[in-house]
């Protein structure tokens, strides 16, 4: 599978080596520092590029921006009209302590607005990226840990539960894109246990199914 990482930072820059590992083609783009671009590309099996490049030809499209870039790096990606986008950008405010956008809608909703004819699906947001090799490296020797995504198209569903597969854990399907509105703010509560606890960032979680009694 091809994957244009769009925001080559802490997230898209492991994520798009992770799926490098997985064997898939990976595109690395927009960064500040097209150094390190080029030496991320070399060292995780990937390729730099622009995020034009990134997005032409790719099966999917891997957002990882901050929210105040979202605008500029899909201006900058070109036409995404039926690409599948992953996203895993949350709807911040500049200094990261508050979503811009919840309850009555989604930073994924508003993404699915930008990009009218993309197909969005929301993932990869609700963990840190400190847990992401951890999980990867660990993938056939534990159990897999639960992470929650949602989307509007059938396909581009399918196509993301593969790569949360692919990175080690197990896809769990939460409905349409408006559940966004929920999986968005749980992901706050996740970053505030994984940078506000006590055992460190590098944290995960596992939804249990119970017997009814």
């Amino acid at each position: 599978m091809r994957i244009g990482i769009l925001g080559s930072g802490l997230m898209g820059a492991k994520l798009g080596t992770i799926f490098a590992r997985a064997r898939h083609d990976v595109v690395f783009s927009y960064s500040r520092d097209e150094e390190k671009l080029e030496s991320l590309a070399r060292e995780s099996g990937g390729r730099a590029g622009t995020p034009g490049d990134a997005a032409r030809d790719a099966d999917a499209v891997l957002l990882a921006v901050h929210w105040s870039r979202v605008d500029d790096v899909l201006k900058k990606a070109g036409d995404l009209s039926g690409k599948v986008i992953v996203s895993c950008s949350l709807p911040m405010n500049a200094d990261d302590t508050a979503l811009v956008i919840a309850h009555t809608s989604s930073g994924a909703e508003e993404l699915a607005k930008k990009v009218r004819g993309a197909r969005v699906v929301s993932a990869f947001n609700t963990v840190p990226s400190e847990v992401l090799f951890s999980v990867f490296e660990d993938a056939g020797n534990a159990a897999r840990p639960d992470l929650v995504y949602c989307g509007d198209d059938a396909g581009a569903k399918e196509l993301a539960a593969k790569l949360v597969r692919d990175a080690g854990f197990n896809p769990v399907d939460a409905g349409p894109l408006r559940i966004a509105r929920y999986t968005e703010p749980f992901a706050l509560l996740v970053a505030q246990l994984a940078y506000e606890g006590d055992a460190g960032p590098a944290l995960a979680y596992r939804f249990e199914q119970r017997e009814e009694r």
